[in-house]
């Protein structure tokens, strides 16, 4: 059962949850679902440089970032639309390209989520994006145009445009070149020169046998041979080199056609790769061998399709996109026996004339690769004897396994390390390890050494296995050589050898002892002393090669016990990291012993900058017990300068022995110390050991003793602290009883008080009862009075409100007489009749409005009269029942105040009647001023008709008849204000009106002659009965009023009578 991981919506989390076993393909199925188990489809993935991680992008748009070896997956972009094309920028590792379906591409940071560019151009879906081996350059193509971008400015460079009728299927960059490789739908396929874009060359296109229309292709690592295939079983196998057809590889009848090649890295190929995995159309990815056309091993099926794969540089993954959207991440070592065998140990050399390929083809077996049974537990390993007349310099480099040590350091020196899978089995081929079973048995039958014992408490390690691995191995070396038991920088050379063969201690011993007893040769001399004579050696090398550094090192006081004795008693393991670390050692073990020295210098001289600027000691020992920057490659360039160009007369080798291997069966004996101080040093640590073992028996009864003591003491302590309780208790119980009799007394004394108290507020309950009586007599007296006064101020309110009421009845009267006099002088432009009967029935209303007001004022003084007797029976009902003299001189006051308030409203009325007549007289002179203005009017519209009759006397007498009747009826606002009615300074408003020029008009009271005698009449009659009748009106108005204004002062004065004869 195949783990499968769902993402869902996560943006992060683990990429499988159990770790996968060992032998198993396909480590991890990833799917993506959503709402209502909705699979959304995987489209297209990419890896990174490293090969660890890989980009997946799906149909949402989503891009995740999967790292294999941290079990981790990430959200990193989101972009909404589908993705057609992934690529990683090789110069700036975080930043990855993405070709959308708008045909845009983006560039993203897969950190910072963050743009960092856009770049538009094509008008096309682009297929495909190819980044350039030094990460400046990048290739994008479509199937009409493929176009060249600087990835520092992001900028368009060049574009390539071609004829409709032939397609691109692919333009990309060869691996570790300039060149780019253009192929054509026609199956033309052309080299150009990245900078100039000058066409190098052009493969010619296979004349004979049936077209294979290329669609795939792929490039081995080293870029020398190409593989194309299409539409057909045939694979074209091409020498870009020669420019030739190599072979011609038909697949089984099973393939049709051929979706993607991919050639498979290996560590061991040198870049030319030799496996080659072909998808066919039944989405099944067979893996050939390209010179064997054998069939290795193959991934999906019929049931379960691959629609695309990528493979990791490093070829240990490979990651495949099936039919149905998911993602199945495949284990390289898993799928295939063949790719984890070592390297093979029969070493074929091809010799013979050159061979025409072209012309061969060759078909794939599809028998699977079987790799023979193991017989017994060794794998049996068949070698190629060489020839009698082999040199003695090959028997020399031949390793056991089959192995070629100067192969290996061909492999080193171009790839720069082994390989990682393999770098445990080229070491043990390298140092002829003997594996002596039975005498490592032997010495870890001794046990722990006693100068290890408390290694834990010097060199603290959080892994207890490291722990106990690095004593056993540190104790078989004591137990080997006595010397190692007493060297202090034993631990720091053998830990990172332990923790590198933690699973085999036999062979971590083994490689320990042989890189004593060969790289640090003559070490042990001077013991316990660093050894001054290779410490000589590398200063002569530097002194040789740097003057420079070593006189600045010689001025501030640095000898080689600090700038060289570091690097060597910790075989720099403080200096570089684990890959660098095994990077140098790969070529240490790969060379003569003096290498190690070699590579002291080295660093130093790599690291010459920042030593020159050093100058305090403190400085120097932090430089060299910490990691620096440091490129390895130029270290190991250097080192191998230094071995090539030192002198012979100081060069290490030539005081440096060869590399001499562990002896098999039994271990050499290894003296190369001064004896008499080891064997001092040990009889001292043996004395040492004996008087700490008498002083910690001396310190153990010491302690017993003292505990014993402690025992006492406490105890004693004990029996005292015991004694001084039982006293404490007794006094503290006879201290209770006083403060129990002490408490009994002032209870005594509080319920004396008590009682006291209770009396006291027996008489106090009974003073207050009878203050309260009397606080409610005087309470009920005071509510009477405060009703008797809201009654006299209720009832002063209600004759304020009539008053204020009758008021505002007189004000608003005045406004509508201000209101009937606008409308009045509106309707005196109007016929004279009408405005006789409309002045009769507002003088009428007017009347009766009047006789309305005298109605209700008598209502009010009325009121105000009952108010008054009701006011008195009160007094008097109050003078009856004895009521003090003074509330009498009280109730006078306010009623004074009353008749005060009275003679104020009085005179308010009296202000309202002036204003009134005020008004009236104002409506008089309007009226008379517009009398006037019509009278001006009517003369002024007779002197215009007789001057108009004049000049149309040719006129017929039916036009003169329209004429007279149109003079009949003059328009509203005819009436206009003389000029001499200015003088009146706005006593009413003025009404105007503009009569329009050329038009024939007569006013109703024209005097002057017409045609027509029933047309001509006068007004004059009409205006003085209107004046007379509303001269009337206004004098009956200023009687009624005279009567109203006496009567009332009559009733008051009559009130203030009563009052005062009351009061007396």
């Amino acid at each position: 059962m195949m783990e499968v991981t769902d993402i869902g919506n996560k943006e992060e989390g683990k990429v499988w949850h159990r770790k996968p076993t060992s032998g198993r393909s396909v480590l991890v199925t990833v799917v993506r679902t959503v709402q209502q188990a909705k699979t959304v489809r995987f489209l297209h993935v990419t890896f990174d440089t490293t090969g660890d991680s890989f980009l997946a992008g799906d149909h949402h748009g989503n891009i995740y970032v999967f790292d294999i070896n941290r079990n981790r997956f990430r959200l990193v972009q989101k972009t909404g639309q589908a993705c057609t094309a992934l690529a990683f920028s090789l110069r700036r590792t975080t930043e990855f390209l993405v070709a959308l379906a708008d045909y845009t591409i983006k560039c993203f940071d897969k950190d910072t989520k963050q743009l960092i560019s856009w770049m538009r151009g094509h008008e096309g879906a682009v297929s495909s994006i190819s980044v350039h081996s030094s990460g400046r350059y990048a290739i994008s193509t479509s199937s009409d145009t493929a176009q060249l971008w600087d990835l520092d400015t992001f900028q368009r460079k060049r574009k390539l445009n071609i004829r409709q009728s032939v397609g691109i299927q692919k333009v990309f960059f060869l691996p570790l070149s300039n060149t780019i490789l253009s192929c054509f739908s026609d199956d033309s396929i052309f080299a150009w020169e990245s900078d100039t874009l000058f066409c190098r060359y052009q493969l010619p296109v296979p004349d004979c046998g049936p077209r294979i229309s290329y669609k795939a292709f792929a490039v081995t690592r080293d870029g020398k041979i190409l593989a194309a295939g299409g539409r057909s079983n045939l694979l074209h196998l091409w020498c870009l080199d020669s420019q030739q057809l190599l072979r011609v590889i038909q697949m089984p009848s099973q393939v049709r056609s051929v979706r993607q090649l991919e050639f498979l890295p290996d560590s061991f190929d040198g870049g030319a790769s030799q496996t080659l995995g072909v998808l066919s159309q039944d989405g099944v990815m067979r893996f050939i061998n390209i010179h064997t056309c054998k069939l290795l091993f193959h991934m999906g099926s019929v049931d379960d399709a691959i629609t695309s794969v990528a493979v990791s540089p490093n070829g240990r993954h490979i990651v495949a996109i099936m039919d149905n959207g998911s993602i199945n991440i495949y284990n390289v070592q898993s799928l295939t026996q063949e790719l984890n065998k070592p390297p093979p140990s029969q070493v074929a050399v091809v010799s013979g004339g050159a061979q025409n390929f072209s012309h061969i083809k060759m078909k794939v077996r599809s028998e699977v690769v079987q790799r023979p049974a193991k017989s017994s537990r060794q794998a049996h390993v068949k070698i190629l004897r060489p020839p009698g007349g082999s040199s003695a310099e090959d028997k020399e480099n031949e390793l056991p396994a089959g192995l070629n040590k100067k192969r290996l350091v061909a492999l080193l020196k171009a790839f720069g390390e082994y390989p990682a899978k393999y770098r445990m089995f080229v070491w043990r081929s390298l140092l002829c390890l003997p594996e002596n079973h039975a005498a490592y048995s032997s010495l870890t039958d001794k046990g722990l050494h006693s100068a290890f014992l408390t290694l834990h408490q010097k060199y603290p390690i959080k892994s207890h296995k490291l722990q106990r691995g690095l004593q056993r191995v540190l104790s078989a070396l004591a137990h080997w050589a006595a010397i190692f038991g007493e060297v202090e920088y034993l631990p720091l050379v053998a830990f990172p050898f332990v923790k590198l063969f933690q699973n085999n201690p036999m062979l971590c011993f083994e490689v320990v002892a042989t890189v004593i007893v060969n790289w640090c040769q003559h070490w042990f001399e001077y013991f316990p002393n660093p050894p001054l004579n290779i410490l000589s050696m590398a200063e002569n090398v530097l002194a040789h090669h740097d003057k420079e550094l070593l006189q600045h090192l010689v001025d501030c006081g640095i000898t080689s016990q600090l700038y060289v004795w570091p690097l060597l008693e910790t075989l720099f393991s403080e200096v570089l990291t684990c890959d660098e670390w095994l990077r140098l050692f790969d070529n240490i073990f790969s060379n003569h012993p003096s290498f190690l020295l070699m590579a002291c210098v080295a660093y130093i001289i790599c690291c010459r900058e920042p030593l020159l600027l050093c100058v305090q000691k403190q400085d120097f020992e932090y430089f060299f017990h910490h990691r620096n920057n440091l490129d390895v490659g130029a270290m190991m360039k250097e080192v191998y300068r230094l071995m090539s160009s030192t002198p012979a007369d100081i060069h290490p080798r030539t005081m440096l022995s060869d590399f001499t291997p562990l002896t098999s069966g039994q271990y050499p004996v290894f003296n190369q110390y001064p004896e008499f101080i080891v064997e001092y040093q040990s009889r001292e640590r043996e004395r040492i050991r004996l008087q700490e073992m008498e002083y910690l028996q001396e310190r153990q009864e010491l302690s017993e003793l003292r505990s014993d003591f402690v025992r006492r003491q406490a105890e004693e302590k004990a029996y005292f602290a015991q004694q001084g309780l039982l006293q404490k208790a007794a006094e503290q119980r006879s201290h209770i009883l006083a403060e129990e009799e002490a408490k009994l007394t002032e209870q005594r004394t509080k319920l004396a008080a008590m009682k006291r108290e209770l009396k006291v507020k027996e008489f106090q309950l009974l003073d207050a009862t009878r203050r309260r009586f009397l606080q409610q007599q005087t309470d009920l007296r005071a509510s009477q009075i405060q009703k008797l006064d809201q009654e006299i101020s209720r009832k002063m309110d209600l004759r304020e409100k009539e008053t204020a009421a009758a008021v505002q009845d007189l004000e608003v009267r005045q406004m509508e007489l201000e209101a009937q006099r606008r409308r009045l002088e509106q309707h005196l432009l109007k016929e004279q009749e009408r405005v006789g009967r409309e002045v009769e029935e507002e003088v009428q209303q007017k009347l009766r409005e009047a006789e309305n007001v005298e109605r209700s004022y008598m209502e009010q003084l009325q009121g105000a009269e009952s108010d008054m007797q009701a006011l008195e029976e009160s007094l008097a009902e109050a003078y009856q029942l004895g009521v003090e003299s003074d509330w009498q001189r009280e109730v006078v006051e306010r009623l004074q105040r009353v008749d005060a308030e009275q003679e104020r409203k009085r005179e308010r009325l009296a202000e309202v009647q002036r204003q009134t007549l005020a008004e009236e007289k104002k409506l008089t002179d309007t009226m008379r001023d517009v009398a006037g203005k019509k009278w001006e009017e009517v003369m002024s519209t007779r002197a215009q008709m007789q001057e108009q009759r004049r000049s149309s006397c040719s006129l017929n007498a039916d036009g003169q008849r329209q004429t007279n009747v149109q003079s009949l009826c003059p328009p509203r606002g005819l009436l206009c204000r003389p000029a001499g009615s200015a003088g009146h300074g706005g006593a009413s408003p003025a009404v105007s009106s503009q009569e329009p020029a050329g038009t024939n008009m007569v006013c109703l009271n024209s005097t002057s002659p017409s045609g027509s005698s029933s047309t001509n009449f006068s007004l004059d009659r009409g205006r003085a009965q209107l004046d007379s009748s509303e001269r009337q009106l206004l004098k009956e108005i200023r009687e009624l009023r005279q009567k109203l204004a006496a009567r009332a002062k009559e009733s008051s004065s009559q009130s203030v009578h009563t009052l005062s004869s009351v009061s007396q």
